[in-house]
């Protein structure tokens, strides 16, 4: 397994990227092809220990800046992130992975690999951080306008998602209106739900569409996939992140802020001692959860449609999220998720 990684892609690249590549390779034992500038990647590269891992570094004399528009993409043939998608269309790579101008790699990913035909418009999936159960939101960002037709594209894909991915067999496909019945939402929701509900019948389905689902329903884990257009579910992903990052910092200031919280913490101490033990034992736990809302471990958001697997991390990613990113694309190309697609949408 190879994983074709753009070194330069990201607000702490060439650094931040390197680092989380070794890990990863040490990880998960992959093999991984770093793109970027030579020089750069290398000098990098030398400050870990690297023995018995398999990296390699193609050179890339461009970069494609956080800030530029797509059109940098055509015109930057050169740069690291058009060269590492051409080396995947090549074959040189199971998976690319990039956390740079999301814009700019679904451009480069368009123009290299091209669509999975049967899609009109790719998508860019994430794992909900706040439901209790796995769950694919998408679009998250790639189409702001969307068409009925867009978004059973969209179910369709995410079904493939969650069952290759998260292992569900037969995902519940939900639709986020402002409210459950079918007649609520605007005229693009209710045109979608028609579609949807029609997909969903008959003797081989497309899918298992359970209706409109709310902003709280997915915290109640009503659906595995939830579909919507991207300017809403880029604020509804944006938005709870905020939230688990404001309830986190609440909480710490809360507790330490004040002196009479400080001298509260304090007279605790004797007790909190005694606990000790019961909370050594409660810190796998305490880890999970953290790592359940963590943006970090999420790692990055797969974009769906194109034809081949390309994993869009954050922009401010650090070695621990790069990491992340390294280890979706390794499951997405493990699983045959492209060809999952493919067969959901009637070509495989």
């Amino acid at each position: 397994m190879r994983i074709i990684v753009d070194a330069m892609g990201g607000d702490h690249a060439p650094e931040a990227v390197v680092d989380g590549a070794v890990r990863a390779a040490r990880a998960y034992g992959v093999d991984i092809t770093l793109v970027g500038r030579q020089a750069d990647v290398a000098r990098e590269l030398a400050k870990h220990d690297t023995q018995g891992l398999n990296l390699d570094i193609v050179q890339a004399s461009e970069v494609v800046a956080m800030e530029e528009h797509t059109l940098a993409v055509k015109e930057k043939k050169d740069s690291s992130l058009v060269v590492g998608m051409r080396l995947l269309r090549q074959g040189q790579g199971d998976a690319f992975a990039s956390a740079g101008n999301s814009g700019a790699v679904m451009a480069a990913a368009l123009f290299n690999l091209g669509r999975i035909k049967g899609i009109d418009r790719p998508a860019l999936g994430s794992i909900y951080p706040a439901a209790p159960n796995k769950c694919i939101l998408l679009d998250i960002g790639a189409n702001t306008d969307c068409k009925p037709e867009f978004l059973l594209q969209f179910a369709i894909m995410g079904t493939a998602y969650a069952e290759r991915i998260f292992g569900v067999a037969n995902p519940r496909v939900g639709l986020v209106s402002n409210g459950e019945e079918a007649d609520k939402g605007s005229m693009l929701v209710r045109d979608t739900y028609k579609i949807m509900q029609a997909a969903s019948q008959g003797d081989k389905p497309l899918l298992r569409f359970v209706g409109n689902v709310e902003g709280k329903d997915l915290a109640r884990g009503l659906a595995d996939v939830v579909v919507t257009d991207g300017f809403t579910g880029n604020v509804m992903v944006k938005l709870t992140e905020g939230l688990v990052a404001f309830i986190f910092g609440l909480l710490k200031d809360e507790l330490t802020g004040g002196w009479l919280n400080k001298l509260a913490l304090l007279l605790l101490l004797p007790g909190l001692m005694l606990m000790l033990p019961g909370l050594l034992l409660l810190l796998p736990t305490i880890r999970r959860l953290a790592k359940r809302v963590s943006w970090r471990e999420i790692g990055g958001a797969p974009l769906l449609g194109v034809d081949g697997v390309v994993i869009i991390g954050h922009g401010r990613s650090d070695a621990r999220a790069i990491q992340s990113m390294i280890r979706q694309a390794k499951i997405a190309a493990e699983q045959g998720l492209v060809q999952r697609i493919k067969e959901g949408i009637g070509n495989g």
